[in-house]
């Protein structure tokens, strides 16, 4: 569950954005997004669906000065669901699965706003072991 992930070139990787209702904190959520996340590992993995890996991450409330071209250096809290898959098909067949729409629609009564956007792998790299 909190292993080290290796992507393949090439992989697709979905990006979503969750953000709560007012007054709702990440623990309220949290086990159905592990839920969601264990349905998506489980049934679609592989070759049961092309599903890679995936991570999920909390908004630290850091904004990179250096890094941000923006004039306006805040963000409201949010949560990121990255996930990487074989194929987008793949994805949204997954995601129109009743198994999978039953565990989204349980984090979604929780959340204002969820956005997923496909990204195509451009380059990957590590720096060389010497």
């Amino acid at each position: 569950m909190f292993e080290p992930i290796t992507l393949p070139f090439g992989a697709k990787m979905l990006f979503n954005t969750v953000k709560l209702k007012p007054g709702v904190q990440f623990e309220e959520v949290e086990l159905a997004v592990g839920e969601m996340c264990n349905v998506v590992k489980e049934t679609y993995g592989g070759d049961k669906g092309g599903f890679i890996a995936g991570q999920v991450f909390r908004f630290s409330g850091f904004v990179s000065a250096e890094g941000s071209l923006n004039s306006s250096p805040a963000a409201d809290e949010h949560y990121v669901i990255v996930t990487y898959w074989r194929s987008f098909e793949e994805h949204e067949k997954s995601h129109a699965d009743a198994i999978f729409t039953s565990k989204f629609e349980a984090m979604a009564t929780m959340c204002s706003e969820t956005s997923e956007l496909g990204y195509d792998m451009l380059w990957q790299g590590a720096p060389e072991k010497h």
